[in-house]
């Protein structure tokens, strides 16, 4: 099949996209039609059917995924092979006036040599149109989606087939299928939406999903509260988002257009204010910050937990969390020119995202929930993705988007297999030992665990190095390069590295080993779970290794040259007119050894004190214990007060509950009820008072007194004159000749004093 190519330089008159190309591509709305279309069957049939809605969810999501699959090899198709068809390129214009059907313009970058042009393919609609507006309703498909409609099908589908072992007999299992299908086909249409009206429509319809999952079990208040508290975050983050948007469409689509690339086109080439660009990034930041849990909006996501586990594996591994990540890759020229990343040191999304990685894997370390432990983590790992992207290691960020979704699903579905076996999430009270219960879960969580932790050659360590090597901030034996020099980020990530180590094996000595320490309520040793749960973690377990190997770095010994950054050269649309040039950092050895020395360093600490010292202090007490009972915190009082800290969440929830909340309900209530009964209230009482005292007065004194007095006077004088008339109407001549002369000479008088005057 041929393809309609147009020129890939990212110069003023050269665009970047098609609307021919591969029958997947051009129709890839069907991918989130299909679980749309189940969400509707499994609501009004689900509870007729045999399974009771779960095997349409399954199918459709199915369907979707072996179509993403599908749309997948035909965008490596369309990447690269293809023929120049000038008669149905749009906008295919060189700067020198020539057409693209004559000429290949092929671009390169540092790191990354592009033998054929990017293009995007977009299909889009007319929707409505309103005051000379067209609102549009399409799909862009680059790599960038590409990628993402794998992995959210993809998990998506594991996710169902888990589902019917895991909340298999609920008293809501039609309508938890039905929303399962409905939250799939949300985060879908979001990432295939081509204009930032879609996006926006998108956005709110996964936040209404996860509204609905986590509070599932809306019967138990802390689910119902975690639920309204996801909800109303969310909406504190989506002014920004509406402000940020808004903002874009006026100043970089000249309040015409929505569309996308052509906002992105518009950045790129300049013609955008940096006032208003600043505006819109500072703007879509805090959308991003609630969205993907960045601190100091991340406390929704924790409480989060408290929905069934595979929803919690949904949210933190492909949709709801990334959403925010991915709007930050799609309209990156916004913060890339917006926050000056390129040459600087430091900006507002990548302090965040250094913040939030740092502070967000500090809360882990007190976590006895399983679930919340990878909630914050899942905390630190999106503060490493809003800190690449803030640096300007667009790719890394992506890539490690991509890498997370695997092994943190896995870790999340491993956490629901334990607590399915001794109904509890409680590492210290009801787990310990489980490795002797559970083996298959055990292997399939040491997985997952390394792969978060950064271990080579683990899918984690790839990702987790090329964001480090993206910050430009190391200088030792060469490598690096970058956008800027990051130098406090590069530090933030490593520090990161270690802690998100530390915490992992804590969570794993404290789930996994010593003994047994929960009841099994009369219902013998807990058992390993069944095939639908433990395949969907051997399939995870199988991609947390191998995926690592798609974006192997430049210059590898021994690694044919066609091997190497694949995953960049399909989803980095470099050279694209819709894409800011990007530098791209150098391999350093040197920094990948000194980051894993450092996370086996954080690893190592926690061991030492766990599998050694606790374990120790365990066979000697002859019970499994969780900590030393004399340990730092119960002997050094800074250790005391950081710990309750990072108990206390850092006082965040008590910041939003107790003080802006119950300020709000409390002596803010009261003093606006104090200003409206007295200031409001007493206006209106005092204006009302004024008014009747007024009408009084103008009634008795006005009214009755000068108005009546003045008719009623009128009154007796005409009748007082005309009985006067009446007697001098006596029928003598001479009397009417005498009131007619004096009637004469009085008007005769008036006359003559006119016209004196």
């Amino acid at each position: 099949m041929s393809f309609s190519v147009l020129a890939a330089e990212a110069v003023s008159g050269v665009s970047t996209r098609t609307h021919d190309a591969n029958w997947f591509l051009e129709n890839a709305w069907i991918i989130p039609l299909l679980p749309a279309l189940s969400f509707l069957v499994i609501l009004f049939f689900g509870k007729r059917m045999p399974k009771k809605g779960a095997e349409v969810g399954i199918a459709a999501v199915g369907i979707s995924f072996i179509l993403a699959v599908l749309t997948g090899f035909a965008w490596i198709d369309h990447r690269d092979n293809f023929e120049l068809d000038g008669g149905h390129a749009e906008h295919a214009i060189v700067a020198d006036g020539s057409t693209a059907t004559d000429q290949l313009i092929l671009t390169a970058d540092a790191g990354h040599a592009a033998t054929h042009p990017y293009v995007a393919v977009q299909n889009s609609t007319q929707w409505w149109q309103s005051g000379g507006i067209q609102f549009d309703a399409g799909i862009l498909v680059d790599g960038l989606s590409v990628m993402m409609l794998f992995v959210v099908s993809l998990i998506s589908l594991l996710v169902h087939v888990y589902s019917t072992d895991y909340v298999g007999g609920d008293r809501r299992y039609t309508h938890y299928f039905a929303f399962l299908s409905l939250f799939t086909a949300s985060m879908l249409f979001f990432v295939l939406s081509d204009n930032i009206l879609q996006m926006i429509v998108g956005w709110e319809l996964v936040g209404v999903c996860s509204f609905a999952l986590i509070g599932h079990w809306w019967e138990e208040k802390p689910n119902s509260d975690a639920a309204l508290k996801a909800f109303l975050t969310n909406r504190a983050g989506d002014i920004g988002l509406l402000v940020g948007m808004i903002t874009l469409f006026f100043a970089a689509g000249g309040g015409k257009t929505f569309d996308t690339i052509t906002i992105n086109e518009n950045i790129v080439q300049g013609t955008v204010g940096h006032t208003a660009l600043v505006v819109a990034a500072v703007s879509l930041t805090a959308a991003v910050m609630s969205k993907s849990g960045q601190f100091i909006l991340h406390t929704w996501l924790p409480d989060a937990m408290a929905g069934p586990t595979p929803v919690s594996a949904l949210i933190h591994a492909a949709t709801m969390v990334v959403a925010g990540i991915y709007m930050v890759a799609r309209l990156y020229p916004v913060f890339f020119e917006g926050m000056q990343i390129g040459g600087s040191s430091i900006n507002l999304l990548a302090t965040v995202g250094a913040i939030t990685l740092v502070f967000g894997g500090l809360l882990a370390f007190v976590q006895d929930d399983i679930k919340k432990v990878l909630a914050y983590s899942t905390v630190s790992q999106l503060g490493y993705m809003a800190m690449a992207l803030g640096v300007g290691a667009w790719t890394a960020a992506v890539f490690h988007l991509f890498t997370h979704a695997f092994f943190k699903a896995n870790l999340f579905l491993g956490s629901g297999s334990v607590a399915h076996a001794v109904h509890s999430f409680d590492m210290k009270k009801d787990m310990g030992g489980m490795r002797k219960f559970m083996p298959k879960t055990y292997i399939t969580f040491i997985i997952g665990s390394l792969a978060l932790a950064g271990v080579f050659p683990l899918a984690g360590f790839w990702s987790k190095d090329e964001i480090l090597v993206g910050t430009g901030g190391w200088g030792l034996f060469g490598g690096t390069g970058g956008n800027g020099a990051y130098t406090l980020h590069l530090t933030m990530g490593m520090i990161g590295a270690a802690l998100t180590a530390a915490y992992m094996t804590r969570a794993v000595y404290l789930t996994f080993h010593g003994e047994f320490r929960g009841d099994t309520h009369g219902h013998g040793d807990p058992h390993e779970s069944g095939p639908r749960i433990l395949v969907p973690l051997y399939i995870l377990s199988g991609m947390a290794i191998v995926v690592g190997f798609l974006n192997l770095p430049a210059g590898l010994q021994g690694i044919p040259e066609s091997w190497q950054e694949r995953f960049g050269h399909f989803i980095e649309p470099s050279g694209a007119s819709y894409f800011p040039g990007i530098a791209h950092g150098t391999p350093s050895w040197s920094l990948a050894i000194v980051s894993s020395l450092i996370a086996f360093a954080g690893a190592g600490l926690a061991f030492l004190y766990y599998f050694v010292w606790v374990d120790r202090r365990s066979k000697h007490a002859g019970e499994s214990l969780t900590g030393l009972p004399n340990g730092l915190t119960t002997t050094n009082a800074i250790a005391r007060t950081g710990h309750k800290v990072l108990v206390n969440k850092y006082y965040l929830d008590h910041l939003y509950t107790g003080v802006i909340a119950g300020f709000t309900k409390g002596p803010l209530a009261r003093a606006a009820n104090w200003v409206n009964q007295n200031v409001i209230d007493g206006t209106v009482n005092a204006v009302g008072e004024s008014s009747v005292r007024t009408g009084t007065l103008v009634y008795e004194k006005i009214d009755q007194g000068l108005v009546d007095g003045f008719i009623n006077g009128s009154g007796i004088v005409s009748d007082a004159t005309g009985q006067e008339l009446r007697r001098m109407n006596s029928g003598r001549v001479q009397n009417y000749a005498a009131i007619l002369f004096a009637g004469a000479a009085l008007a005769a008088g008036v006359f003559v004093l006119l016209l004196a005057l």
